[in-house]
């Protein structure tokens, strides 16, 4: 009774991810922006109709290879994380901090950015159309969603959590207004659309990588229980069962959906759109106009709300293992929320919703994403031949983390020659945290400035009411 009592009043993070949760993070955000905004970018890149479905398609069984392999990591690694403490845990800590280092000054920023501005676009869309909506509005309406979303993850991981189940249901209604009419005028016979879908006059091999990015960045999501693995419920059961339901599920809404647009927009028309799905509502179902954008915002708030809830685990865990300054560790004394973490991204996603670019963001943060995604299944490969003896709940066959992995760092090699500047960006970004982990991560901070760095790290304790986390709970 009173160990019980002891631990109700510990502070610490709770498992409060049932597999429902555990799934509704995977499909809330999953789907998002990505399959509204991306259509664009995979057709743009690949050249024509039929190459670019093969993309979705490969992209979905390539999404499904690598939470595969995120799951059995998550049954040898039982610490939340993600990718950062996989690649801590396998490959050591320089390589984590480079992606930590990465992550936080290019890839979530800019993943976030681009999902506010989605979000931004498409809820003002009923109010302009047919005019495109002003891009300060956008911006302001982008900025309000993601403060919106910070403000409910700093106040309770429960109301987080209920937020993505009812928004997931949004997300597959909105895939659902989509698929529904364009498998009905596909049954009718509109196949002209298809004639020719392979041709070669447009095809751009040189391009395909950059289609992968944006087909990827659709999917991107698969990996988000990893990280708040000390979160789930019974995760050696939950994760695999949660990670397989949803992929799959994502999958065939993707390619449905796909094949959806395609029957009823021309390829020209989704190059020319600024918003393919309201485009698809014009021509197929004009009743669909002002309820579509509405719902695909949601989706975009969903996988906003999805990112803050995952990533501020990473700064967390980052900073309990070292790497991070202290105060990210430290969870808030009521809401039991790691609210310092989660703040922390406030500043930089502001900075480039305000002055980005909505393609070049998605290959600019691709880059780097996919490098340690794909060091990352490395790691697994290299940890089951170091440590044979640790259990292994769930196994993939071996050639899912080898193709997986090759797959991943061929994609990264060949778009520094499909898009070398946005990618030297990033690979620089990538470089630039060597002297930082040299200089102030693999050595103690000097004497002079450790007093005055714990004095700030205590008044900001004291200010956000928050305190290291009392009961371990990996």
């Amino acid at each position: 009774m009173g160990k019980a009592k002891k631990e109700e009043e510990a502070v610490f993070l709770r498992k409060k991810i049932t597999l429902l949760r555990a799934f509704s993070l995977l499909i809330g955000s999953m789907v998002g922006s990505g399959i509204f905004i991306s259509p664009k970018g995979v057709l743009r890149n690949s050249g024509n109709v039929g190459v670019s479905l093969i993309v979705w398609f490969a992209c979905g069984i390539l999404s499904l290879f690598g939470a595969l392999c995120y799951a059995e990591l998550a049954t040898r690694i039982t610490k939340s994380g993600g990718h950062y403490i996989y690649v801590l845990e396998t490959l050591g800590p320089l390589p984590s901090f480079l992606y930590l280092w990465a992550e936080y000054f290019a890839i979530r920023p800019a993943n976030s950015a681009v999902i506010s501005l989605a979000f931004g676009n498409y809820i003002l869309e009923p109010f302009f159309a047919p005019c495109a909506a002003p891009l300060p509005a956008v911006k302001l309406v982008a900025l309000l969603g993601y403060y919106i979303v910070l403000f409910l993850n700093s106040w309770s991981v429960s109301w987080s959590a209920r937020l993505q189940n009812v928004l997931s249901v949004i997300k597959l209604l909105a895939l659902a207004l989509i698929i529904v009419p364009g498998m009905m005028l596909l049954a009718q016979g509109h196949t002209e659309n298809f004639q020719d879908a392979f041709s070669s006059q447009s095809l751009a091999l040189d391009k395909l990588p950059l289609a992968f990015y944006a087909g990827m960045f659709a999917y991107s999501g698969w990996f988000q229980t990893s990280f708040v693995r000390e979160e789930l419920v019974r995760p050696e059961r939950n994760n695999p069962l949660a990670v397989i339901v949803s992929v799959v599920t994502v999958i065939v809404g993707y390619m449905l959906t796909n094949v959806s647009y395609y029957t009823v927009l021309t390829a020209e028309d989704v190059l020319a759109s600024q918003a393919v799905a309201v485009s698809f509502a014009q021509k197929a179902f004009q009743r669909l106009i002002s309820v579509i954008p509405i719902l695909v915002a949601l989706s975009c708030f969903g996988t906003m709300n999805g990112g803050i809830f995952t990533f501020s685990r990473t700064l967390f865990v980052a900073s309990r293992e070292g790497q991070w300054p202290p105060l990210f560790s430290m969870i808030h004394i009521r809401r039991h929320t790691p609210l310092p973490a989660v703040m922390l991204m406030f500043p930089l996603v502001t900075a480039m919703v305000c002055i980005g670019d909505i393609y070049h963001l998605l290959n600019f943060f691709s880059f780097s994403r996919w490098l340690f995604i794909g060091l990352a299944t490395l790691g697994l490969i290299i940890h089951r031949y170091r440590h044979p003896e640790l259990p292994r709940p769930f196994k993939v066959p071996l050639f899912i983390p080898i193709s997986f992995t090759i797959i991943c760092l061929f994609a990264v090699g060949m778009s520094v020659y499909s898009d070398p500047v946005y990618i030297s960006i990033g690979c620089a970004m990538v470089l630039s945290g060597f002297p930082v982990y040299f200089l102030v991560i693999s050595r103690p901070i000097p004497d002079c400035c450790r007093t005055t760095f714990y004095y700030f790290t205590f008044k900001l304790q004291v200010l956000l009411e928050v305190v290291r986390q009392e009961i371990r709970t990996y």
